[in-house]
C-alpha cells in the first residue's frame, strides 16, 4: 500500500515540473477559469502518460518547493466533471494528505490521473479552449497538440520506481496513528482495525440534538496510506461502524426565519474487503427544502441590499449585520427554490464575504460546497 505522504516528498524531489506532474498552489474549479485550467491539465498528463499514473500536488510553493497546503476539499464528484468535459475521461482521484506540520485544517491535495490509453480530449467548448482540443505535456507546461499525435510510454519505468519508494510500512503506520491521537486528544480520538490490515483514525465532538447522536469537527483518516478521508469543523454528521465499513451521513444545517432543520447531505462508505483492498462509495441524499415564492423574494431583495452596501464599503447595521451570516444559505436556498440569478450573487459577494469576517467567508465556503456536490451529482 502506497504511503501518499511519501509519495508526495519523492514527487517534489524531483523539483521541476515534468511531464508525468504538475504541482499548483492552489486550484480553484469553482470558476470556469479554474476549471479549464484544472481540465486542461488533467487532459495533457492523462496523454502524456498512457501507462502509468500522473499526478498533480495541490498546496506547494511553485518556486521554493514549500509544502504551504490547502483547504480540505471533499468534492467526492470530481470524476463526474472529468466525465462531462472530456472525451476518453482518465480515472481520476482527488485525495487530502495531511502533513505534521501544517494547521489541522489544511492538507496537501493529491490528484491521481489515470489514463484510458486513449487519446482525451476537450469535450466542449470552457473559457478559452474549444471543444475538440487536445493537450499534451511538453516539460512543466501543457499545450495544445495535432488530435493525430501518437501516445507514448515514456516515464512508466521512472513512475514505477517512485511509487515502490513510497510503501508503507509498520513504523509509519505506528507513527501515525501516535501522531492522530495526540493531535486530536480533545475530540475523543479512537483507532479502528479493519480485516487486520487497515487502520482508521477518527474523532469528533459528540453532542445530542432531538435525541439523535451528531458529531462535529470530525476527522476520518486512512492511516495506511496517510490519506485524510473526512474533515469538517462546520458539519453534522452521524456515525456508524460496521465490521468490514465505516460509515459516514452527513448533514447541513438550513432554514429561514429562525427556523432550522437537519438536512442529509451526503452519505459515505467506506468498505473494506478481505483482499487489502478498499472502495469508497459516496450518494447523495440532498433534497432542498421547498419555501414560499414571497418570501424567497424578500431575502433575495434584502441579500442585494446587504451585497450592494458591502460593494459601496457602507457599514451594516445591527439586523444586516446578523443578516450577512445567513446570507450564503439563503443565496443558496434561493438558488435550489428556482431563483437561478442568485447563483450569480453569491458568486459576486465572495471578496466582500471575505474581508468581512472569517466566520461569514467560512459561511459562503460551506454554501459553495454544497452547490457542487448538488451540481456535479
Amino acid at each position: 500500500m502506497i504511503n501518499k505522504r511519501l509519495l508526495i516528498k519523492n514527487l517534489l524531489a524531483h523539483n521541476d515540473e515534468n511531464s508525468f506532474y504538475d504541482k499548483k498552489r492552489k486550484i480553484n474549479i469553482s470558476e470556469k477559469e479554474g476549471k479549464a485550467k484544472f481540465l486542461k491539465h488533467v487532459c495533457a498528463l492523462s496523454n502524456s502518460n498512457p501507462k502509468n499514473n500522473s499526478f498533480i500536488v495541490i498546496g506547494v510553493e511553485d518556486d521554493t518547493n514549500e509544502i504551504i497546503g490547502v483547504d480540505f476539499f471533499d468534492d467526492s464528484k470530481i470524476q463526474n466533471l472529468i466525465n462531462a468535459y472530456l472525451t476518453n475521461p482518465p480515472i481520476v482521484q482527488y485525495e487530502n494528505i495531511p502533513f505534521p506540520h501544517l494547521p489541522g485544517h489544511k492538507v496537501v491535495g493529491l490528484v491521481t490521473i489515470r489514463s484510458n490509453n486513449k487519446i482525451t480530449s476537450l469535450r466542449k467548448n470552457i473559457w478559452k479552449y474549444y471543444g475538440g482540443s487536445v493537450f499534451f505535456r511538453d516539460g512543466s507546461i501543457s499545450m495544445p497538440k495535432a488530435f493525430d499525435i501518437e501516445l507514448k510510454d515514456v516515464n512508466s519505468k521512472i513512475v514505477e520506481a517512485i511509487e515502490n519508494h513510497a510503501q508503507n510500512n509498520i513504523e509509519y503506520t505506528l507513527n501515525g496513528v501516535f501522531d492522530f491521537m495526540n493531535s486530536r486528544k480533545d475530540y475523543n480520538p479512537e483507532y479502528l482495525v479493519f480485516k487486520e490490515y487497515f487502520v482508521v483514525c477518527w474523532a469528533g465532538q459528540r453532542k445530542i440534538v432531538k435525541n439523535n447522536i451528531y458529531y462535529s469537527r470530525v476527522d476520518i483518516e486512512l492511516i495506511n496510506e496517510q490519506v485524510r478521508l473526512f474533515f469538517s469543523t462546520l458539519d453534522e454528521v452521524s456515525i456508524s461502524i460496521t465490521e468490514d465499513s465505516f460509515n459516514i451521513i452527513e448533514y447541513v444545517h438550513l432554514g429561514l426565519q429562525q427556523s432550522y432543520n437537519y438536512y442529509p447531505l451526503e452519505e459515505t462508505i467506506i468498505s473494506f474487503k478481505d483482499n487489502a483492498s478498499y472502495q469508497i462509495n459516496t450518494k447523495l441524499l440532498f433534497e432542498p427544502p421547498q419555501y414560499d415564492k414571497k418570501v424567497l423574494h424578500h431575502i433575495y431583495n434584502s441579500n442585494n441590499t446587504i451585497l450592494e452596501k458591502l460593494k459601496k464599503g457602507f457599514s451594516l447595521n445591527k439586523s444586516e449585520e446578523k443578516d450577512i451570516k445567513n446570507l450564503p444559505a439563503t443565496y443558496l436556498l434561493c438558488y435550489l427554490n428556482d431563483f437561478p440569478e442568485s447563483l450569480n450573487k453569491l458568486e459576486e459577494a465572495k471578496p466582500y464575504l471575505k474581508s468581512y469576517t472569517l466566520e461569514v467567508y467560512l459561511l459562503y465556503k460551506e454554501a459553495m460546497r454544497i452547490l457542487r456536490k448538488v451540481k456535479y451529482s
